[in-house]
């Protein structure tokens, strides 16, 4: 079937009319919600306008002069025939009814919680909130900016610890980034041991080991009490309360580690901290653990997100994104993003973190959790669920069993007593009831905020105890001795105050929604990013108890329609990229890159070949290559690009040749990051593998691949795949992603694995880069529900769609704005970038631009990046032909704008695009001084009279925010 013959099956331009035609009659026997004809934007007749306008005849003709002939695929996808809407969701609960819902006191970091059902349906399953970009532009986003700043707030003041991020990973990638963050904070020292304490959670210790070892550090996993740092130790890390539930006072360990040249890291739970003293009060220098328990489902595994806090002198060396407050225009308070964001793009390969995507949905959950209850209800909150542990704590003792024997929160290590571990889980799991078994025959159980006095008594029986729980309830000891009581207050501030009411919150939540803009208002062009449709039908299952309450270890014969699930995605995945295994545990585009090069690394070594150590990147690489190379043991030798924006095959020789023995890997985009399918991708890795080297293919622009091309096809030998981008999981703000690796056959023996679930990954693994064995699997239906419904021909229409999407806005603004790089035959693939620069001349900058298009609506495209003063821009296959127009004639009419100011027409210091974002406060005062018109400033096109977005703050000061820097939320006299 041709392209044209798919599209005209897609969208039925003209169907016939079924009360005189048979064969409408029959065709009205088919369900009639198919999916592709929602999912992509343009109509034929749109289409084929938007062809006539690039000056060429049909789609096929574009593509292919857009995609080398060499490396296009020569048959259709193989993947399973297309459903409709509700044949995926009928499928998808047939797989959800696969999971058994047991009730879980696993624990190890992960608990059951209630999610209020005003941040459930309000944010988590609201696209005002899950389809918003980063906030790079902050202007745009002062909602979710403010919920973050929320979340940095509540981790300072539980913690005790000065600065927050605004989310890391998980607490296993967490613990990690803070072992690499004490060690560059002790750059100077050749100390080169990290030390863990024995009792943090085991996911945690594997975590942090598959990090330690490309860097060399030696891991310890000892006991704190008896570690005597004789060895140089640059710093440790240290479970509070421990997994096995033990609350310690770590004072003494800390006090012997400052003095012995380390830093300590504290992996600890927020509950527990609103009764316990915060890490940062017995002097831990670093905080990190996970905000899950603060109503974020467990969702077998995530997304969730993690959290660090450290003290003021460490504030500069923290990864990952940081919320600050600054001034706007007008002196008003303004939040943006402060400090190292996104580091890894300024340091490239002497960053020691490739953090890209957080969590940032998942800590705005958290956050508003937080305001919701606030400190007394937190309080409360932990007070029953440290009630209910210290009853089923003492019935045991009663009961016989041998157990903590000092204080605890919320978990209990049970070692011996009547009933043997066997007869104690074998009566759990017939009461449908899951707990921890030690490998020493020990059992281990953790309550939570769901715990019911129903399921205390349940579990007595399981332990074949017998007890009055009321009359234990009224005798029990809620207080912790000296120094382990909390005496600080937490939370004090008034927005944790304010919003207990359903109604109060829910008019704080749209009021924060209504400060953003996401795809709900308008296309958000950015390249790079992908922001297309997160279709509801794709929504839908992640918050289905089937799959939302499931707790990552339980056993694998519970998580039936998981593991079904996961073998039916891999083997799409694996067609799709042309590869033969997968791993779905990298739960971020970044993590997918170290742990591609971790397999490539270990298959080097695996062959003898331990010194192969050089990877190959190109100059116009994406910042986190770099950093995912040194973190994977390796050293950068960084390729020229041509004029033309490719590889220089010939830079690209030399440097092979010169380090032919020790070459270990290239990591190469493709499409190129420059927005172009280059001609010499498989000569590039004939090049690689002819001097003993493997190819990492960085899959971020694997939306204008699917079904005209595959990475195993042109001699790619792992990808990684961003989720979160080509495969519909939304963006969240910047954050749920996932980002899994398909592998050829000779890596798969070393995909990662799990410490505490077997039968995960290869045989030969290198470790686990995830705390959960999959990763977040709970948004993993998203992207199922999406290939499952575009099916073989939709996906490669939605491909081929992007590609007319961005070459339509290229043939559009080249009169206005210079086109910079072009493939062989003068396209471009899914994104295209534009030249600003020679705007300088006349005082325009690349920010001025992108300022000035929040006044017309719109999300700025991808700023300065890859190339200085320059806008990527990529549309989507979702977008209309119309909202595209919409674009591009926001785009014109600022450079017409550009073109007054060029022909003396307008102030260069005093114009729209200078005075640009303009909000309604400025707009509406009394005074005006501009020497244009409010209705130009504010009303600059006809759509915005229809639908106008108004930017809450004016432009912000980026300086004053880094110069004055305030990471928690500002006293309320601020906004006077």
């Amino acid at each position: 079937m041709t392209l044209s013959n798919v599209l005209d099956a897609i969208f039925d331009p003209s169907p016939p009319d079924p009360t005189t035609d048979p064969q409408a009659r029959q065709a009205l026997l088919q369900p009639q919600d198919t999916f592709p004809r929602r999912h992509l934007g343009p109509t034929p007749a749109a289409v084929a306008e938007m062809l006539a306008t690039i000056g060429v005849s049909s789609l096929d003709e574009l593509i292919d002069q857009a995609v080398p002939a060499n490396i296009r695929l020569q048959r259709p996808l193989d993947l399973p025939p297309p459903r409709t809407e509700s044949q995926v969701l009928a499928d998808l609960r047939e797989l959800a009814a696969q999971n058994q819902i047991f009730r879980s006191f696993i624990g190890m970091g992960y608990y059951d919680c209630i999610t209020p059902p005003v941040i459930q349906r309000n944010i988590l399953e609201n696209p005002g909130w899950y389809t918003h970009y980063t906030p790079y532009q902050p202007e745009i986003a002062q909602g979710r900016l403010e919920a973050l700043l929320n979340f940095q707030t509540m981790v300072c003041d539980l913690t005790g610890l000065e600065i927050a991020n605004a989310s890391l990973l998980d607490e296993g990638t967490a613990a990690a980034e803070a072992m690499t963050m004490c060690k560059r904070a002790q750059r100077r020292s050749t100390a080169n041991t990290f030390f863990v304490s024995e009792k943090c959670h085991p996911q945690t210790i594997a975590v942090v080991q598959t990090r330690a070892e490309p860097f060399g550090f030696q891991v310890v996993v000892g006991d704190p009490a008896s570690y005597d740092f004789s060895q140089p130790t640059f710093g440790a890390l240290l479970q509070y309360p421990d997994t096995e539930g033990n609350i310690e006072d770590y004072a003494n360990f800390v006090e012997r580690a400052h003095q012995a040249g380390a830093l300590v890291v504290v992996a600890t739970d927020l509950l527990a901290l609103t009764l316990l003293r915060p890490p940062g009060e017995f002097g831990a220098d670093i905080a990190v653990g996970s905000s899950q328990r603060f109503g974020v489902p467990m969702g077998y595994g995530g997304p969730h997100a993690a959290f660090m806090a450290t003290t003021d002198a460490l504030k500069r060396l923290m990864p990952g994104r940081l919320v600050g407050v600054s001034v706007d225009a007008n002196g008003a308070p303004a939040f943006r993003l402060a400090l190292q964001t996104r580091e890894q793009h300024i340091r490239r390969e002497k960053a020691t973190s490739n953090i890209c995507t957080a969590q940032v949905l998942l800590a705005i959950m958290a956050s508003m959790y937080a305001v919701y209850h606030g400190p007394d209800g937190l309080r409360t909150i932990a007070r029953r669920v440290q009630l209910l542990t210290t009853v089923l704590a003492q019935a045991l003792r009663q009961a016989g069993y041998t157990l903590n024997d000092g204080p605890v929160f919320d978990t209990l290590k049970i070692t011996a007593g009547p009933r043997s571990q066997a007869a104690i889980l074998e009566a759990a799991r017939q009461r449908r009831i899951n707990l921890r078994a030690y490998p020493d025959g020990a059992v281990g159980l953790s309550l939570d905020e769901a715990t019911t006095p129903e399921e205390l008594e349940a579990l007595l029986q399981i332990f074949g105890a017998q007890a009055d729980v009321e009359a234990l309830a009224a005798e029990a000891d809620l207080t912790y001795p000296a120094p382990l009581a909390r005496t600080s207050d937490f939370l004090t501030h008034p927005v944790f105050h304010r919003y207990h009411s359903e109604t109060e919150m829910l008019r704080y939540i749209f009021r924060l929604q209504g400060r953003d803009i996401s795809l709900a208002h308008s296309m958000i062009p950015l390249g790079s990013c992908t922001m297309k449709l997160n279709a509801t039908t794709e929504m839908l299952p992640i918050t289905w108890p089937e799959f939302a309450h499931l707790h990552p270890f339980v056993p694998r014969e519970q998580a039936q329609g998981y593991a079904e699930l996961f073998r039916r995605l891999e083997a799409m995945l694996a067609e799709i990229t042309g590869f033969d295994a997968v791993s779905l545990q990298p739960n971020a585009g970044s993590q997918g890159e170290y742990a591609g090069l971790l397999l490539i690394r270990a298959y080097h070594q695996a062959r003898g070949e331990g010194h192969r150590h050089i990877c190959l990147i190109p100059a116009s690489a994406h910042g986190t290559n770099p950093a995912s190379a040194v973190m994977a043991g390796m050293t950068v030798v960084v390729v020229r690009c041509d004029e033309n924006g490719n590889v220089d095959l010939d830079d690209l020789r030399a440097k092979a040749e010169e380090h032919s023995q020790e070459l270990a890997a290239i990591m190469v985009t493709y499409p190129s990051t420059h927005g172009v399918f280059e001609e010499g991708i498989v000569e590039l890795c004939r090049i690689v593998h002819q001097h003993g080297g493997q190819v990492y293919m960085d899959g971020a622009n694997m939306n204008a691949q699917v079904g005209l091309c595959r990475p195993g096809d042109m001699g790619a030998d792992v990808c990684h795949l961003n989720l979160h981008k080509t495969f519909c999981i939304p963006h969240g703000g910047g954050g749920p992603g996932m980002g899994p690796i398909c592998v050829a056959a000779h890596l798969a023996p070393f995909l990662p694995n799990s410490p505490v679930v077997p039968g995960v990954g290869g045989a030969e693994s290198v470790g686990a880069v995830s705390a959960a064995p999959w990763g977040s699997p709970s948004i993993l239906p998203i992207s199922y529900a999406y290939i499952a419904m575009m099916g073989a021909a939709g996906l490669t229409a939605a491909t081929k769609i992007a590609i007319l999407n961005a070459n339509y806005i290229a043939a559009r603004l080249e009169p206005h704005y210079p086109v910079l790089y072009k493939g062989a035959q003068g396209r471009v693939a899914h994104e295209c970038i534009i030249d600003v620069r020679p705007l300088k001349a006349v005082g325009v900058e690349v920010e001025d631009i992108a300022k000035r298009l929040m006044d017309f609506g719109f999300h700025a495209p991808t700023m300065s990046f890859p190339v200085p003063g320059t806008l990527m821009i990529e549309p989507t296959e979702s977008e209309s032909k119309e909202e595209l127009d919409r674009f591009c004639d926001a785009m014109i009419a600022i450079r017409e704008e550009i073109r007054a100011i060029e022909r003396g027409e307008m102030d260069p210091e005093d114009n729209p695009l200078k005075g640009a974002p303009h909000t309604a406060q400025m707009v509406a005062a009394d005074v005006w001084n501009h020497r244009y018109s409010r209705e130009q400033a504010a009303f600059p096109a006809p759509w915005v009279r229809e639908a106008k977005f108004w930017p809450p703050v004016a432009r912000i000061d980026n300086v004053y925010g880094d110069r004055h820097l305030v990471c928690t939320c500002p006293p309320l006299e601020a906004y006077a």
